[in-house]
């Protein structure tokens, strides 16, 4: 008796050699969406956040950025 046919093979999975089901080619796609989506978010207001660079207050100025 061989007992090959209980050893698991690529061959038995179902998503294996482009078998896979519609439905999880969706998810994946829609999974990979959502997350360019927050990913396209968090580099927007990174990019439209203004940092303070002024060190200092009114009473004692401290160090001026900016270019002269």
């Amino acid at each position: 008796m061989s007992n090959f046919d209980s050893e698991p093979s690529l061959n038995k999975i179902d998503d294996y050699n482009g078998k896979e089901s519609k439905q999880k080619r969706n998810t994946v796609r829609l999974i990979i969406l959502f997350c360019l989506a927050i990913g396209a978010v968090f580099a927007y207001l990174k990019t439209t956040s203004i940092p303070n660079d002024y060190v200092g207050t009114s009473e004692q100025p401290g160090i001026s950025t900016s270019k002269k």
